[in-house]
């Protein structure tokens, strides 16, 4: 026998062993009400508690969590975690991109259903899933002062990434019986990045006939989601787009407080509330449970124990119908009684075993597995180089007199062919209106049938350092299978 939470388990050869932190500010009111609610129904686990967020980042760890800790984590496979704190300023990561890219846990799952008429909503029929990416785009972190006045941020997106998400949210679908995929990007801007997105999403569209497929332009599709969101189904998109439409279809389904999130790899698995660790509310024993307990229950169904989990979801639609609500969703009119954490907790409990009677039940099939096979690499395309862009720290306007200045540094061979600033070409043939920055993209391409080589950007380099033009940086510019692998300037 053993204790967590008040309670007393018989521990069986079916016990899963998981890791837990509390987290910070609510964090540990709300992971103690969920494990409770969890335990009570039947929920076979093993506990190992860890300590990250910000009492470790304070103690001089500027990751927010020990080496021992990763063991731990590592060796269960599976983590439940409540919101942490990240302190301001001083350096510090954000642990969850951290522990989703350390484990790899590429692919972020985030139902949002409303629970009309119950909780306040403009959208009683909503019921969509966002399936995110959750290791590469922009949360790479690769950020670089490159100029007095420029900063940059790196976009990377990698083919195996996208077909990894892409894969996981039509085999989500498939499982769950779901209709349509839908693709948001920005592909009409940012060609190549969203542009390998879109073009992995119609190739493995192909391969699920069954399951409706669409791609939207992330603007206009954000502000369909919006305003009506019972027109999609499943949503899969990059890592930066799904943040932020995750939180906004929480929130717009009831409450961002309602909702769960699934961080899913290869061998791990990571299950936390959406939201934050709320600091001011900390410690009020007031704050609603219910993002970390769906976390939960979506860790439930991912370990094989679907029946718990059914049981738990179905309570908790009831704890809900019944009227019984934290401060948050609390609406006079609608709600019952106003309660407590702890009070909500013993609520859900109470109701173990029953089901909602207006809102809709659910049933979880028993062994819901997807079929991921691992990525297998394509074949090497045809790899070329064509060109070089050197990017150079210039304080005048005039990209008519950068022009003269670069010049000098090329040859007969390879030439300067064009200059942009933050992207709009500004020579040949600019604008005396268009806005110039200290930051400069100078395009040197090779002349009639040369073909250039490392050598030559070597010289070009060599020059600049001769005659004092400052480069900052260089991207070699190739062609892959013929294919142009960089993007023109706006306005070529």
């Amino acid at each position: 026998m053993f204790h967590f939470c008040g309670i007393k388990l018989n521990k069986t050869k079916n016990m899963q062993r998981i890791t837990v932190a509390k987290g910070d500010g609510i964090g540990p009111e709300i992971m103690d009400a969920t494990l409770e609610i969890i335990l009570a129904a039947g929920a076979q686990l093993e506990i190992d508690e860890i300590e990250v967020g910000e009492k470790v980042y304070l103690s001089g760890n500027t990751s927010g969590i020990a080496n021992e800790s990763w063991d731990i984590i590592r060796r269960n496979k599976i983590f439940l975690k409540a919101p942490i704190t990240t302190p301001q300023g001083g350096g510090y990561k954000s642990l969850n991109v951290t522990t989703r890219k350390f484990l790899g846990l590429y692919s972020n799952v985030r139902p949002c259903s409303s629970l009309h008429p119950f909780v306040s909503t403009k959208h009683p029929t909503m019921d969509i899933v966002i399936v995110r990416e959750n290791e590469e785009d922009l949360y790479a972190g690769i950020e670089h002062q490159q100029t007095d006045e420029v900063v940059q941020c790196l976009k990377l997106i990698s083919r195996p990434g996208c077909e990894k998400i892409i894969r996981y949210a039509f085999e989500y679908a498939k499982v769950y019986g779901r209709k349509k995929v839908t693709c948001f990007t920005k592909d009409n801007i940012m060609k190549q990045t969203d542009g390998l997105f879109h073009k992995i999403f119609d190739e493995i569209a192909v391969e699920y006939p069954e399951i409706e497929n669409e791609h939207w332009i992330i603007d206009i599709g954000a502000a369909k989601l919006a305003d009506t969101p019972e027109v999609f189904d499943v949503i899969v998109t990059l890592n930066l787009y799904g943040d932020v439409l995750s939180d906004v279809a929480a929130q717009i389904a009831g409450s961002v407080g309602l909702a769960g999130s699934a961080n899913i790899g290869e061998t791990c698995a990571m299950f936390e509330a959406i939201h934050g660790s709320a600091p001011r509310r900390a410690g009020q024993n007031v704050a609603n449970p219910s993002g970390l307990l769906q976390g939960a229950i979506q860790m439930l169904i991912h370990i094989g124990q679907t029946e718990v989990a059914e049981n738990v979801q179905n309570a908790w639609l009831k704890t809900i119908e019944d009227g019984i609500h934290t401060y948050d969703i609390y609406k006079e009119g609608v709600s019952k009684q106003k309660v407590s954490t702890s009070d909500f907790a013993k609520a859900v409990i109470a109701n173990l075993g029953s089901k909602p009677n207006i809102l809709k039940s659910v049933t979880y099939a028993k062994g819901i597995t997807l079929n991921l096979p691992k990525y297998k690499r394509k074949p090497a395309a045809k790899k070329e180089l064509v060109g070089v862009d050197l990017f150079v720290h210039w304080s005048g306007t005039s990209a008519d007199l950068l022009a003269e200045k670069v010049r000098v540094i090329g040859e007969d061979k390879v030439q300067l062919s064009m200059i942009t600033n933050r992207g709009i070409k500004v020579w040949p043939e600019g604008f005396e209106e268009t806005f110039c920055t200290d930051h400069w993209r100078c395009r040197f391409k090779p002349v009639g049938t040369h073909t250039i080589q490392k050598e030559d950007i070597n010289k070009l380099l060599s020059k600049a350092v001769w005659v004092g033009v400052d480069i900052v940086k260089t991207e070699n510019l190739y062609e892959f299978d013929g294919k142009a692998g960089y993007s023109l300037g706006q306005g070529q």
